[in-house]
Order: structure tokens, then sequence, then C-alpha cells
């Protein structure tokens, strides 16, 4: 009888069509690399913290940025995909530092830093871990997790398998976990809803089967041999992060672009390039940098190339060439920062994140936006003695982020992208059933696939140009 052969073959002649169809990288599993979080922890926390009642502020950490009106965007995820059981697990750098209540004495009774988010997703359920310190709010005592169980996911109703590079979840529903009450310094208790949270990962997956790389012959040191002369340097500076709200605003509505090999990292902008002399023994340094960074928007155009910097007796002058209504002024000194922690390991010399203070001559090259003495972004340095040293990376937004980049989009059934270059010609019917079958009932999330970068601006204003930007729409009392 032929009906059972006529069968099989079908079902084969199926199967074969589909495995042909779908993406052949789409069963390995592949490491995450590049990424970003956006997450507002507790916008009603923020108000509190920046309003009359706590007077205080936030200080974002180790490349960490802020994104339209009461997001945190951290960076770099590391972790693993596997596309077969949609176990994900990426883990995100940066922080962000709330403080509040300041006594006489200067110290703050309010006292907490969050950062080092990591995402665990597997088998329905998700885990948001965080490095938390903090000081309990009624005893002061100050205590100093790493990787708490902060809160839990609302990703029951998402289908993580098959998943294509970039990943994306958007406004995940964050609930907190008795041990992240017990870390948020008692400030709520478990089961309280925080912020959404957002998050994308770009995954690099290894070909099928290659040969083992062969051994490469070891870095020999191309630095110049000039007395006090170095290899390489960059100086990492995000002038000053509420002036960067205000220009992409909808009050500056503007924009930076950047020229000149000048590169964007979120919360800073890196000038590469460095040439100049480093004194090990003296604790000098003197170095001019390429690139350049143009503010523009209502009423500004104001434009910062040919950065130097210079350190001697433990202090730091940073200066750049100013443009501003078509006039240059050269090496204007902009900021003063504290260089006291310049060290040396091996063949690379670092100061992270020194406190930096806008100079008279910088008040003037933001037309007195700011006075002198304003706290401006800190200042980071790294300088290559020779080629065996590696500047450290910049913060690895991933694929779909963009310097000013707004808060991913509500959940919606948006059309698949078409297929693209490179990628299978039925990408564009594989995103569209994805989106049918992972649109969560009442989860508020979704997954995205898509291999198009896409690109917005921030719409919310800063509040204040000299203060901590608050939550727009939140409270200003205590937390609820």
């Amino acid at each position: 009888m032929p009906a059972r052969p006529v069968r099989t073959l079908t079902v084969a002649l199926l199967a074969g069509l589909l495995g042909a169809l779908l993406p052949a990288t789409s069963a390995r599993a592949g490491a995450v690399q590049g990424g970003r979080l956006d997450w507002g922890i507790k916008s009603s926390f923020q108000s509190y913290v920046t309003g009359p009642v706590a007077k205080g502020g936030f200080q974002l950490k180790s490349g960490a940025a802020t994104v339209g009106g009461s997001l945190f965007r951290f960076h770099s995820a590391a972790g693993s995909y596997d596309p077969g059981t949609g176990a994900f697990e990426a883990s995100y750098a940066g922080g962000v530092t709330f403080r509040g209540h300041q006594k006489s004495d200067g110290v703050y009774e309010l006292d907490m830093t969050v950062s080092r988010p990591t995402v665990k997703i597997s088998g329905g359920s998700g885990t948001l871990y965080v490095d938390v310190s903090s000081k309990a709010k009624d005893t002061g005592t100050v205590s100093n997790q790493s990787q708490v169980p902060f809160a839990t996911l609302g990703v029951g109703g998402i289908d993580m398998k098959g998943g294509r590079t970039p990943l994306t979840l958007t406004n995940i529903p964050v609930t907190l976990t008795a041990q992240g009450a017990r870390a948020f310094a008692g400030y709520y208790p478990a089961g309280t809803q925080l912020d959404p949270l957002s998050l994308s990962a770009d995954v690099k997956t290894a070909p099928p089967s290659s040969p083992p790389a062969a051994p490469q012959p070891s870095a020999t040191a191309q630095a110049s041999q000039a007395p006090g002369g170095f290899a390489d340097a960059a100086v990492d500076w995000g002038v000053r992060r509420t002036f960067r709200e205000y220009v992409t605003g909808s009050i500056g509505q503007g924009r930076w672009t950047l020229a000149d090999g000048a590169q964007d990292g979120g919360a800073l902008f890196r000038f590469p390039q460095g040439r100049g002399a480093y004194d090990g023994r003296q604790g000098t340094l003197e170095a001019a940098f390429a690139g350049t960074v143009r503010f523009t928007g209502a009423h500004l155009d104001l434009t910062l190339g040919k950065v130097g910097v210079k350190v001697e007796n433990g202090k730091g002058v940073l200066s750049a060439d100013v443009t501003r209504a078509g006039t240059t002024k050269d090496a204007v000194a902009l900021v003063e920062f504290d260089a006291e922690g310049l060290k040396a390991e091996g063949a690379l010399v670092t100061l992270t994140e020194a406190p930096a203070t806008l100079t008279e001559g910088g008040s003037q090259a933001f037309d007195s936006l700011y006075k002198a003495g304003t706290e401006m972004d800190p200042v980071s340095l790294a300088v290559a003695l020779d080629a065996t040293a590696q500047l450290p990376a910049l913060p690895d937004l991933g694929s779909t982020a963009s310097p000013s980049a707004a808060p991913a989009p509500t959940p919606s059934a948006a059309p698949a992208p078409a297929a693209e270059s490179g990628s299978s010609p039925n990408t564009g019917l594989y995103a569209g059933l994805a989106a049918a079958v992972l649109l969560p009932a009442g989860a508020g999330a979704l997954l995205i696939v898509r291999r198009r970068r896409t690109a917005a601006t921030a719409t919310e204003p800063a509040t204040q140009a000299d203060g901590p930007v608050a939550a727009a729409g939140a409270p200003p009392g205590a937390p609820e």
C-alpha cells in the first residue's frame, strides 16, 4: 500500500525543508558578548533621594549611563545563551550610588550602591542578581553583598528558544525578593513592584568546526624609545551627565556628533591616539589626543577638540580647543581633576574616574551655564608604555544601542524586518512566527529578534542643569 511510504516521504521532505530554511546557528549555544540593560531600579526611590526630604543625588560608576527620564543603562553584557533550551545568562557592567540625608559631619544616612546586574532565565522563570552595598535605614549598619537574588523577573509567558542575535527583552516586570528587600536597606518589603527592565544581548556562536588556531608569536614592544615616550594613550570624559541630557532632551532638542577618531561609550567620550611623555618617577604626564565632539541643538553649537591632559604634583588639567559660534579658543583649561590615583601596573598606567571640577575658562566655554567649581563628569586615563599593554575597553552597548537611545518601546506586534544580506531569505517569516508565539499574556514583555541596528533620541529633559535629575512623574515625598 503506497499511503505510508508517501506520507513518510512527505514528512521527510518537510523536515529537510525546515532544516534548510532555519538558520544554521539556531541550535548552537553561544557566548553573550556585548549588550545593554536599562533599568530605573524604582523611580519613586530616585525621586525621594533627589527630592526635598533626602536632599541627595546619585552617582554613576564604571561606565553606567542614564537614558531618558529615569533609566540607568548598564553595559558590556557577558554570559551565555542556548537557543535549544532557551537558557540565558548575562552579567552587565556599571553601577549607581544613591546618597541622601547628609548629616552635619558630612556622613550620609542613606548610602546605597547597586551594580553588576545579572539576568538568569531558565525553564520559564527568571531572576535578577545584583551587587549591593547599603546602609540599613534603622541601624545604619553597612553591608556589602555580591550577586544577591534581588528580584524575580516576569518571563513566564516568553518562549526563549530559537532566538537569533541580538536578543531583546522589553519591559520585563520586576518584583523584589525577600533577600532583595533586606539588601535594599529595608526601604521596601518583599513583593514590591520595582521598575520594569529591558535588555539586549549580542550572541556570538562558534563555527561548526574549526581547526585549532596556530600559536601566535609573542608581542614585541614597538613603543617609542625616546625618554618618557609611550606607545598609546586614551582619555575618557563624559563632560557632564545633565549637560548630555539637556542637549538630547526636549529643551536642547539636539544631538552630539563625533569625528576624527573620537568614540562614544554611552556615558563618556573617548579621545584616543594619545602622544606625549610620562615620567613614572615624578608622576608627571603630558599628552595630546585625537578626536572631536560637537554638541548642537536649540541655541547651541559647541565643539571640543584637540584634547590635552597634563598631570603633575597629584593634580591634573584637561584642556581642549573650544569652538562656539564659529570662534575657536585654543587649549582652554576646562576641568581640574584629582590625579593622586595615577598608577602603573606593568606597562599600563591608569587613572580611573578621577573627580573633576570646572575651571573659570571651562565655565566661559559653556557660556556660563555652569559656575567655576561645578562638579563635572570624572576623568579616566590609560597609557600604554609599550605595545604589550592593552588599553581598557570602552563600554559595549551592543548592536542595538546608540549614543542617545531612548528606552525600549512598549511591546507591540510590529511587522518582522525584511531579510537582509547574510541571513536566510525566510528570516522575516520565522521572526514573524516568533512574534506571534512569544507575545506573553499579561507579562508586559516581548522577545524581539532582529539584526538591524536601530537608533532613537531621548526626549526627556534634564529637570535642572546643575543637579540630579528626578524621575519624571514620581512624587517627591517618601518612597512608596
